[in-house]
């Protein structure tokens, strides 16, 4: 009973965004993974088949998830409440002008803090939405505006990782003049692609907490 209880704990604890600091040596899922995909060693098939269920032993002096453990997560970004709302607001907008789109606010790693779908909208919207926004954390500013700059100087393609979707939709979250984050919509499109999108990020942006300057 006590050994279940330790395995059921453990794989909740690996449910928890981790900062490259596990003990259970997460992987990458792979080259086009977003930022904080990374998968558990154990429980999941490995590519030659075999499906590990046993977890791994904790190193020695590493425990489990305690009440009051330190921020797993300290990238600087939107908090909770800014980041909800934000992403909210940014759905809201769309649905008025007869969109179902998904919304995504990141914190200035790109992992997410905020994922929202709208009702009837296409499940993958989301994450489109979150690649859109490690557009905007990467450059600084607008995916759209990104697009724009990669048609004419091919030399910044050097920031451009395959998780990345370069169209418009994102749009950054600043504080005290720093990229602290960014929020992003994907589908509503638009012309040129993306147009509308960032319309309905840009209401998002406003209805947070956040100074954009």
């Amino acid at each position: 009973m006590r050994r279940a209880l330790f395995y059921l704990l453990l794989v909740v604890g690996l449910a928890a965004p981790v900062l490259g600091n596990s003990p259970f040596h997460e992987e990458i899922a792979g080259p086009r993974a977003l930022p904080g995909d990374r998968l558990p060693p154990f429980a999941m098939t490995r590519e030659n088949g075999d499906l590990p269920l046993e977890p791994p032993p904790l190193p020695p002096g590493l425990h489990m998830p305690r009440p009051g453990d330190p921020p797993e997560a300290t990238a600087p970004g939107p908090n909770l409440v800014e980041a909800t709302r934000m992403a909210n607001a940014a759905v809201l907008a769309c649905r008025v002008q007869g969109y179902r789109v998904a919304a995504s606010v990141v914190d200035s790693s790109g992992e997410a803090r905020a994922m929202l779908t709208d009702d009837g909208a296409d499940g993958s919207h989301v994450f489109v939405a979150q690649r859109k926004a490690i557009v905007t954390i990467a450059f600084g500013m607008p995916s759209s505006e990104v697009n724009s700059l990669l048609r004419g100087d091919r030399s910044q393609m050097a920031k451009v990782t395959p998780a990345m979707f370069v169209e418009g939709g994102a749009v950054p979250i600043r504080r005290a003049g720093r990229v602290i984050g960014a929020i992003a919509v994907s589908g509503a499109a638009g012309i040129p692609v993306g147009h509308n999108d960032e319309v309905c990020a840009l209401a998002g942006l406003r209805a947070g907490t956040v100074h954009r300057k």
